[in-house]
């Protein structure tokens, strides 16, 4: 088609920002709605039941009234649970799901240990240990439920002091040491979690690896709308932020979302030039 491509990003509230930051890398010139479910948030502690239903009813209104030609699941819970049903209810629209990185984390694990940092409900579902079983046979895997960081995370986002004491009680059964071993990667099975990484790796007692899915999630978007959306020129993209209560975001936060546009703006083009 000849006109860039409009996608839709959803997440129970603003952790799939970190998704949306890498879809504007792969995507500079889509067009973006970004949907936070604050009436759902936070989706962990709520019965799959629960959680399938807020995600259709958003979903019902947000595509109504913006017309995606692609919608991404910014949100493991969601992804695991609603996906199947999402696509059977619109099978025209393409619908790209977030699954935790536990793959890439075996893959590059060294030592074997690996952890897994999700909310309390991925940490429990059969689908995160099926995916362990599939692809960390051969790694000893920690799963860690927090059930802080999303509520942490959001509250950084809306321009609160982070308090690191708590991050760093919720991150520290991540680190684990086993004769001689110790852990070397980490999961950031839920998409509030990379907007605290500065705050992770400071705190880390150790370095290592820690995993997000965005660029890999943004470059299956990619390819889903490619053969449809080949990638325009760079413009001025629009973007649009919604929130499923109908509350208008905070001066502070769309001061935050407008610098990181910009930052990713500034990226994209210093790689075109480059």
């Amino acid at each position: 088609m000849n006109r860039a491509p409009k996608i839709l990003v959803f997440d129970s509230g603003l952790g799939g920002l970190t998704v949306f930051r890498a879809l504007a890398a792969q995507r500079p010139d889509a067009d973006y709605v970004y949907a936070a479910d604050d009436l759902g948030f936070p989706y962990g502690p709520r019965s799959e039941d629960e959680v399938t239903a807020l995600v259709l009813a958003a979903m019902e209104r947000l595509i109504a009234d913006h017309a995606p030609d692609c919608v991404v699941i910014a949100c493991n819970t969601a992804s695991t649970l609603v996906l199947p049903v999402l696509r059977a209810r619109w099978p025209a629209i393409p619908f790209v799901g977030t699954v935790p990185a536990i793959k890439p984390a075996a893959e590059y694990s060294q030592s074997r240990l690996i952890s897994v940092l999700a909310t309390p409900g991925t940490v429990a579902r059969d689908y995160t240990r099926d995916l362990i079983d599939k692809f960390a046979g051969h790694c000893e895997v920690t799963l860690v439920g927090s059930k802080q960081l999303a509520g942490l995370a959001e509250a950084f986002m809306q321009g609160e002091t982070l308090d690191e004491s708590a991050v760093a009680r919720e991150i520290a059964p991540c680190f684990v040491m086993r004769e001689g071993r110790r852990t070397d990667a980490v999961v950031l099975a839920c998409t509030h979690y990379p907007l605290l990484l500065d705050a992770f790796v400071r705190l880390a007692p150790w370095p290592l690896r820690w995993i997000d899915p965005a660029p890999a999630i943004a470059r299956r978007a990619d390819h889903v709308l490619s053969a449809h959306f080949p990638t325009h020129v760079v413009r001025d993209a629009a973007f649009v932020l919604v929130f499923t209560s109908g509350a208008a975001p905070a001066p502070r936060l769309l001061k935050t979302i407008d610098l990181l546009r910009q930052t990713v703006a500034r990226e994209t083009l210093a790689r075109a030039s480059a």
